[in-house]
């Protein structure tokens, strides 16, 4: 019973995103669940991964967010369990989330966290 109880708080959102439903998005070895509220967002890596580092994770959760939000990521914080970040959207706003599946392609010439660029590629479950 308390295994139950402390496995539930794997996912539970900070209280700024509590009531936001989460989108579940794979990429590479990670898994988050992402949740956007205007122009900040949250992924929550829900897998366990052996001995993870930021520089490791963080590009894999700046690709989840912008599938997951539609907008650029412009700042992160956190570590390698939570992430928070600040976002640039459209004038339209995010785009709906989708579910999707992602694998490393060569180079992301995205927004550089560690020495490491990928591109990811994604399919739409």
């Amino acid at each position: 019973m308390a295994l139950a109880l402390f496995l539930a708080g794997c996912d539970t959102p900070t209280p700024a995103f509590r009531d936001v439903p989460a989108t579940r998005i794979e990429v590479e070895d990670s898994v988050f669940d992402v949740r956007v509220r205007g122009r900040a967002a949250e992924a929550i890596r829900i897998n366990s991964e052996y001995a993870p580092r930021l520089a490791g994770v963080a590009p894999r959760a700046v690709w989840a967010i912008e599938r997951v939000s539609g907008c650029h990521v412009t700042a992160l914080s956190g570590d390698q369990a939570l992430i928070h970040a600040r976002l640039k959207c459209s004038k339209d706003g995010p785009l709906d989330p989708a579910p999707y599946r992602c694998r490393a392609g060569d180079t992301y010439g995205g927004l550089m966290l560690g020495r490491h660029s990928k591109t990811m590629i994604c399919d739409v479950d």
